[in-house]
């Protein structure tokens, strides 16, 4: 049966019908949707696991106990899972093994542009790198047919457009596969430094072997075209870039398993062009490899380090005639992403705002309160970085900076990192101010369950993490619960913590108004003749308020009911609204 599926989708099919029994996986964009699909299968075991590092060691686990495993994540959480991942490269696996991993190009939901083929070369491992959703759900099934010939963890590239685009696959049944027996093998499984040497070897000797069965292999093939002036080598989304602009013009070299990769494949196509082009985006990695062949070619010198290509951009870099498009009449303005009406983090960092705190801020949708006109957070690098910056941040400067610096995280990311860096502040008696944003959900990348929402991934009654008994557990006598709604609540807490001399949470909590089971009140309603038009209320940055013809309005569609806004207007214009009769 063919069908029209999302590259995310593909992936999970093919997990489905390559008899995969285990999946852990952190949810992160455009990686997501892979292990939310795979779970609509009962036949595979699927869960949210605290962070990357710990999905790819219970999938490891599950494969050492002989059943076909997967892991899921983004580009950044690979750097996360990056301990066991170069070890498992010397230990091996029993069942086959996949690691997922998506990265995002143009940083569409991202900290950075990181580019996961490096991590394949590093740990020397294989990497399968799809360019539609027929290729997701073949290359998914050939990577545990590769990962269990060849005694290797299979490493997937997706990227975002392949991940959050639909084209048509051709759907499969499942074939259950029976679970290989556990046998004991320390030499093989305890990577102690006796047994790793002797391990080392035989990772080496792994790579020749994959190098020669990628010089034949289909997922690496020539595409001969009606000119050989050019020729051109590609993969992923860059290839359809590649066919859209160029049809059958030009020779392509398209491959499927860019590590390692096929050298004399390579060398065979350079010598039947007259001039090569390396077509990729990211870091020049297969023109690197090229370079290193020592042959002649064209690549980053014509094609951005940076950003997305696209069918436009090839067919100008390769002289071919550019699509002409229809431009807007007008110019539309800019959008910026912003914290949804009603969202419970919006009082909190009008509080810290308004207070003139230094926030070190962290990963998730409430790194939006950087933007103005909230303005609320200085710092952002990575996953728990806040808690551990502040202490660093607090200690360097001394007890003044801990009367005025804060640490802001998410809920699911104190559990994904956090938790380790609050631990070490506490150990290491620091006098800082931990803010926990607790909005019930993993907010960012969709409503995922996280281990503090007492749900697992299907839905069902889960282990609840206490977070204020996990703070007190840590050494820290000082944790309160405020409400994000009450500004009073919130500055005298701030102010309170702030004060103290020593390490205290703040634990801000409220669910995600987005939440279905979250009740919205009725929207408020703005009385003109109270109304001053100060812009007071505008001050929270709240998008279901604006000004029209100098007086306050609120959008109905979109306000929830919070009455954060009530609390900013000094003259009570704005009223709570009605239930509808």
């Amino acid at each position: 049966m063919k069908k029209l599926i999302l590259g995310n989708a593909a992936v999970a099919r093919g997990l489905y019908e390559a008899g995969c029994a285990f999946a852990s996986s952190y949810p992160g964009t455009p990686s997501t949707e892979i292990t939310e699909e795979a779970a609509a299968f009962p036949e595979i075991y699927c869960e949210w696991a605290p962070n990357e590092k710990v999905a790819m060691e219970a999938a490891f686990g599950a494969s050492l106990a002989g059943v076909r495993s997967f892991c899921g994540m983004k580009h950044v959480g690979l750097n996360v899972a990056a301990d066991p991942l170069f070890t498992m490269s010397y230990t091996g696996v029993n069942g086959g093994m996949i690691i997922a991993v998506a990265d995002d190009p143009a940083m569409h939901s991202s900290q950075n542009e990181q580019d996961s083929r490096h991590y394949a070369r590093a740990a020397k491992l294989p990497m399968l790198e799809p360019s539609d959703s027929q290729e997701a759900l073949e290359f998914t099934k050939l990577a545990y047919r590769l990962s269990e010939e060849f005694d290797t963890p299979v490493l997937l590239k997706m990227c975002t457009r392949v991940a959050h685009s639909q084209s048509v696959a051709e759907l499969g049944e499942r074939r259950e596969r029976e679970k290989k027996p556990y046998e004991k093998a320390p030499q093989k499984y305890v990577m102690a430094p006796a047994n790793a040497v002797r391990r080392h070897p035989v990772v080496e000797k792994r790579l020749l072997d994959l190098s020669a069965w990628a010089e034949t292999a289909s997922v690496n093939r020539v595409e001969e075209g009606e000119d050989a002036s050019v020729g051109i080598i590609t993969s992923s989304t860059s290839y359809q870039y590649v066919k859209e602009a160029c049809g059958e013009r030009f020779p392509v070299l398209k491959l499927g398993m860019i590590w390692p990769l096929p050298e004399k494949l390579i060398r065979d196509f350079a010598a039947k062009v007259e001039r090569l082009v390396v077509v990729e985006e990211g870091d020049p990695f297969l023109e690197g490899y090229c370079r290193g062949l020592g042959l002649a070619f064209a690549g980053k010198d014509y094609f951005p380090l940076t950003g997305e290509l696209s069918q436009n951009m090839v067919a100008e870099k390769l002289g071919l005639p550019v699509p002409t498009g229809k431009a807007l009449e007008e110019e539309l303005p800019n959008r910026p992403p912003v914290m949804c009406a009603g969202c419970p983090h919006r009082g909190l960092f009008y509080t810290l705002s308004r207070l003139g705190c230094t926030v070190l801020g962290d990963i998730g949708c409430y790194t939006l309160g950087a933007m103005p006109p909230l303005s609320a957070m200085d710092m952002t690098l990575c996953m728990g970085a806040s808690v551990s910056g502040l202490h660093g941040f607090n200690k360097a400067l001394g007890k003044e900076a801990g009367k005025k610096t804060v640490a802001v995280i998410g809920d699911s990311t104190f559990v994904h990192s956090g938790m380790t860096g609050l631990a070490g502040a506490a150990y290491n008696q620091s006098n800082s101010t931990v803010i926990i944003l607790d909005n019930s959900i993993t907010g960012m990348t969709g409503h995922q369950q996280n281990p503090t929402t007492g749900f697992n991934l299907r839905g069902d009654p889960a282990g609840k993490i206490d977070l204020e008994s996990l703070c007190r557990a840590m050494g820290i006598a000082r944790v309160r619960v405020v409400d994000p709604y009450d500004l009073k609540a919130c500055e005298a807490a701030v102010k309170e913590e702030l004060a103290a001399e020593e390490l205290s949470v703040i634990i801000s909590r409220r669910p995600c108004a987005l939440l279905k089971y979250v009740k919205r009140q009725p929207a408020l309603t703005v009385d003109p003749e109270k109304c001053r038009g100060c812009k007071a209320c505008m001050k929270i940055g709240c998008p279901a308020i604006s000004l029209r013809e100098g007086k306050a309005a609120v959008d109905a569609s979109q306000c929830v009911g919070c009455g954060v806004c009530q609390q900013l207007c000094g003259f009570g214009a704005l009223k709570a609204g009605k239930e509808a009769e």
